[in-house]
């Protein structure tokens, strides 16, 4: 194998890129990426850039030494536009193509878009630096501020404007924030968390219309009729697979890249990170928008690339931080599911539970217990009893 390339210039595309060159490849290697930026880190936007802790530069995943010793060619800024399996080439925007013996497609996902609304001004989707950047300097005005999404997203930026002493109100149409994620229980939790540090919740409520006025955003419409005064408005309703480009290029996409449980959408062509629908082997068909399955998913094509023919078959992990509360979930949590608490009290928001499936341990919690949620870990792995 001569040439690679990395169509995705992002957490999973970088630690491809590492990858490749620690397990020996030494051929030519091209990183392409629709942002200007080197590769940086996403969960800080929405907590320490946008606190104004972090200035933008320190997200960067690695100092500048450490990209110029991956021997890499960075065609950054450069949106891909086209894949042609045929000839082994990415087309860029500029028209310009990138050959590959092997292609790492790491694309990740866009923030989705009210059908409204969008084009006034003071209303915000959050993925990118610039997105970070803008939404930063509109909140140091001390804006009224509305977001809309109560998943992890749009209740970090709730908590974080709290912080910074903003008028927030979090609204979304489902019954409990994050119910999804984490489940009845621990989302309940999270919306009292919210509502004691002075956030306005409004749940099982959607959004009908923005009120603009001269071109900026004063108000959002719900859709019980009533009215709340907004001039800064974040839209965290989730996010799509950015795979616009790979359409007529014969791979199978349906809710990002269709690959098969070693990651492989084509014949040398592999998919990791958000854009990754995989077949997992435990827990079935996935696609995880996680920090941590970025990673080891970039590290996992890498090898499979280069001949290690392994099924990529992780125990999915994530977190979010939230005023003082850390929240970190192992395996499969969320609605549906057997819920028992096994360390700490839930009244002193400092305790960890399990999530289980037929009297089976599926997956477990920690609220600012980190010790005791890397022991539920293995209980995952064990497919333990519920207790």
């Amino acid at each position: 194998m001569d040439q690679i390339a990395i169509v995705g210039a992002s957490a999973a595309g970088l630690t491809a890129a590492e990858t490749l060159r620690r397990e020996g490849y030494q051929g030519r290697l091209t990183l392409v990426g629709d942002e200007a930026h080197v590769p940086y880190d996403r969960p800080p936007l929405s907590k320490q850039v946008l606190a104004g802790q972090w200035e933008p530069e320190k997200t960067h995943l690695r100092k500048d030494e450490q990209i110029a010793d991956l021997n890499a060619e960075f065609r950054l800024g450069a949106p891909a536009a086209g894949l042609d399996l045929d000839a082994r080439e990415v087309v860029l925007a500029d028209d310009t193509r990138v050959g590959y013996d092997g292609l790492v497609i790491a694309t990740g996902v866009a923030p989705r878009r009210l059908p409204f609304g969008h084009d006034l001004e003071g209303v915000h989707v959050l993925r990118t630096l610039e997105h970070a950047t803008a939404l930063r300097t509109e909140l140091l005005a001390q804006p009224k501020t509305v977001v809309i999404g109560a998943g992890f997203l749009g209740a970090e930026v709730a908590a974080t404007a709290r912080t910074l002493g903003l008028d927030v109100t979090l609204v979304d149409p489902l019954p409990v924030p994050m119910a999804r994620q984490l489940g009845e229980t621990v989302g309940k939790m999270l919306e009292e968390l919210h509502r004691a540090n002075g956030v306005r919740v409004l749940m099982d409520t959607g959004v009908a219309e923005m009120i603009g006025s001269d071109g900026h955003v004063i108000g959002v419409r719900l859709t019980d009729g009533s009215v709340l005064d907004a001039t800064c408005v974040l839209v965290a309703i989730g996010a799509t697979p950015v795979t616009d480009w790979l359409a007529g290029s014969g791979l199978m996409i349906d809710n990002g890249v269709v690959c098969d449980s070693r990651c492989q959408a084509a014949p040398g062509v592999y998919a990791a990170g958000d854009v990754a629908n995989w077949e997992h082997p435990q827990y079935g068909r996935m696609r995880l928008e996680h920090r941590m399955n970025a990673t080891e998913q970039g590290m996992a094509v890498a090898r499979n690339l280069l001949g290690a023919d392994q099924e990529f078959a992780p125990i999915p992990y994530f977190w979010t931080d939230q005023y003082d509360a850390k929240v970190q979930a192992y395996g499969l949590v969320g609605e549906g599911l057997e819920y028992a608490v096994v360390a700490g009290d839930p009244g002193e928001r400092k305790f960890a539970a399990v999530y289980g499936r037929d009297g089976v341990v599926t997956g477990g919690v920690g609220w600012n217990l980190p010790r005791e949620i890397r022991k539920l870990r293995q209980s995952v792995v064990d497919r333990a009893p519920m207790p």
